[in-house]
């Protein structure tokens, strides 16, 4: 399932949620030269979270594959700031392109209930405990971390508490057969969050790269908590305010 838009109108542009976007594509322009090998590999090997030497528990030298042809050695001293770098960078096209666009489906109407101000330090704040999360499964890994998918996932799960029957157009893969669909909010998120738990389970004894299924949980569950600190009522009677026809209709 793949969100193409979402019914819910929003009240103010989403300043934040456009700055976010243009930082990693940046980032990726910039820092990781839209994926060249050599640049793609650097990035990974100086600014991605790697969990073993932000906590000093290898020792200095070890060394990892970045590419087929590079290897990185770290050098023991473990770099904190890796824990915000690393939410601005990707591994690959499709990458960057789907967290970007789940961030603009959902995120405007999150910034929207919070302002602009507020929406920053919870997308941060998410991101930093999806990192947590992914580090407590495996606090000795030399596998970098990469992505904005933890700080998203936060994001997603503060949309679905805000707004659990806003109508969400899916993309359906049936095999051969696609198609699209409208569902409500909950059900799409629900789905998303039950697939990185399915999934998450059997990668806790992995020793291989792949999806940090549980960033995407942790960052989700924390999304879902914050929200009660980071809403402002205020901010969502005024969008109510300006919209009440398209909310009511948004009902299910």
């Amino acid at each position: 399932m793949f969100p193409l838009r979402d019914e819910n109108p929003t009240a103010r542009f989403p300043i934040i949620v456009v700055v976010i976007i243009g930082m990693n594509a940046l980032t990726w322009l910039a820092v990781q030269g839209l994926g060249s090998e050599q640049m793609l590999a650097q990035s990974l090997c100086l600014y991605a979270l790697i969990p073993g030497d932000l906590l000093g528990s290898i020792a200095s030298g070890t060394q990892f594959a970045v590419s087929s042809s590079l290897v990185c050695q770290l050098d023991g001293n473990g770099n904190p700031a890796s824990l915000f770098t690393s939410m601005f960078m990707h591994g690959g096209w499709f990458h960057i392109i789907g967290n970007m666009w789940f961030l603009w489906v959902f995120g405007d109407n999150v910034e929207d209930i919070m302002g602009p101000v507020r929406f920053a330090f919870f997308y941060l704040l998410c991101g930093l405990a999806a990192a947590a999360a992914q580090i407590a499964t495996d606090p000795d890994s030399i596998i970098p971390m990469v992505g904005a998918s933890g700080a998203i996932g936060g994001v997603m799960g503060a949309y679905a508490l805000l707004y659990p029957r806003a109508r969400v157009h899916t993309l359906i893969f049936l095999g051969f057969f696609i198609t699209t669909i409208a569902v409500p909010a909950v059900f799409m998120l629900g789905y998303w969050f039950l697939i990185q738990v399915v999934s998450g389970v059997p990668a806790l004894n992995s020793t291989g790269g792949g999806v940090a299924f549980w960033a995407h949980i942790g960052g989700f569950l924390a999304g879902g908590v914050l929200i009660h600190v980071f809403k402002r009522d205020d901010y969502m009677a005024a969008h109510q305010a300006q919209s009440p026809k398209q909310t009511s209709r948004h009902r299910w």
